[in-house]
């Protein structure tokens, strides 16, 4: 029930503020899970973990602080002649070929032995999740109107339904695949940092959130989400040392 009602949330901020503030901010997640983990389930999280909280959740406030502070794409209209730019269908032509390459050629003789090539697989899918959610909140907007667009709108709507659809239903098969293959924490952490960052990139191209963004909001962004990527490393790659703070107070046994 939790993890609908999430869901949920996380469908209703992608209507409501850009790509570019909602999908680093799922990082989150990370350490409030760590955070509760340790009270209630007992897990240990050692001094690494808990500063890779502290750097998350700073690194949040910053991405908050610099993130665009309106939507560049508000209506269905705008949409469509987004989604036919030549450029976004130049960036869409390039994923698929990717894809292509990826699933039918290099994952079946790499994928077990090489994290990336799953991590990349997962990682470019999301270039149509994310902006197929988007963009479905926009298209639902016109649908229950009595104008001439909401034909078209649920047309649209459909389509990005179908396009979500199929691109979760492979990254699911391919996230359980690369589990079967490597460690839960170190898939984590570097899918968090890949997948956000091609997921920007789909919708910098698509949307052009990043057009408003001067130089100083761009280096805070930057910034922000480094400390974030860090920060998730940290809680997730970590998370099994046997490390403490008490170690620190400990001499140094130096033997000839």
């Amino acid at each position: 029930l939790t993890v609908a009602l999430g869901q949920i949330g996380n469908f209703l901020a992608y209507t409501a503020v850009p790509t570019v503030l909602v999908t680093p901010l799922g990082a989150l997640g990370v350490p409030f899970g760590s955070i509760l983990a340790s009270y209630l389930l007992k897990e240990k999280l050692n001094i690494l973990g808990k500063l890779g909280c502290l750097l998350s959740c700073t690194g949040s406030v910053v991405l908050i602080i610099h993130s665009p502070k309106s939507e560049s794409v508000t209506t269905q209209a705008e949409l469509e002649e987004k989604l036919t730019n030549p450029v976004f269908v130049g960036y869409l032509c390039v994923v698929l070929l990717m894809l292509l390459l990826l699933i039918f050629w290099i994952a079946p003789a790499h994928g077990p032995t090489n994290i990336m090539v799953y991590i990349s697989i997962c990682s470019l899918l999301g270039s149509f999740t994310v902006p197929s959610t988007k963009g479905i909140g926009l298209a639902a907007q016109d649908i229950f109107h009595n104008n001439p667009s909401s034909q078209r709108a649920l047309y649209l709507c459909l389509v990005l339904l179908a396009v979500l659809g199929c691109s979760i239903i492979i990254q699911f098969r391919y996230i359980n695949k690369a589990l079967e293959c490597f460690d839960s924490s170190v898939f984590g952490a570097i899918y968090y940092v890949v997948f956000t960052t091609l997921v920007l990139l789909a919708s910098a191209i698509l949307f052009r959130e990043w057009s408003n963004v001067g130089v100083v909001d761009f280096l805070g962004m930057a910034c922000g989400f480094t400390t974030v990527s860090i920060g998730i490393v940290l809680i997730q790659v970590f998370k099994e040392f046997n490390f403490n703070i008490g170690d620190l107070n400990k001499p140094n046994m130096k033997t000839d």
